[in-house]
């Protein structure tokens, strides 16, 4: 599974499990409806950190819980970069 594809499902399963929608979330982050959507749609395959805590905080989670699961920690970043970009970079 794609680093997108592991957001997306973290965000789909917290807001089933809590009874939240996307559109309740998106009102309770900060966020604009369409910002949601696009990531939930896959459309935003990169969402930066600060939307993401964001949407921890819609979900009362810090970053750090919002990231913290067995998914997440088994994603293997390494063939992520596009050719130009430095893996080592900070």
């Amino acid at each position: 599974m794609e680093y997108s594809e592991i957001i997306v499902w973290r965000i789909k399963s917290l807001c089933g499990k809590r009874g939240i929608t996307y559109n309740k979330l998106a009102s309770r982050s900060g966020l604009k409806q369409s910002t949601v959507d696009n990531i939930v749609r896959g459309l935003t395959k990169n969402p930066r950190i600060m939307t993401l805590h964001k949407i921890a905080n819609g979900l009362n989670m810090t970053i750090s819980e919002f990231l913290d699961f067995k998914e997440m920690n088994d994603v293997s970043f390494e063939n992520d970069f596009n050719d130009d970009e430095d893996p080592n970079a900070i």
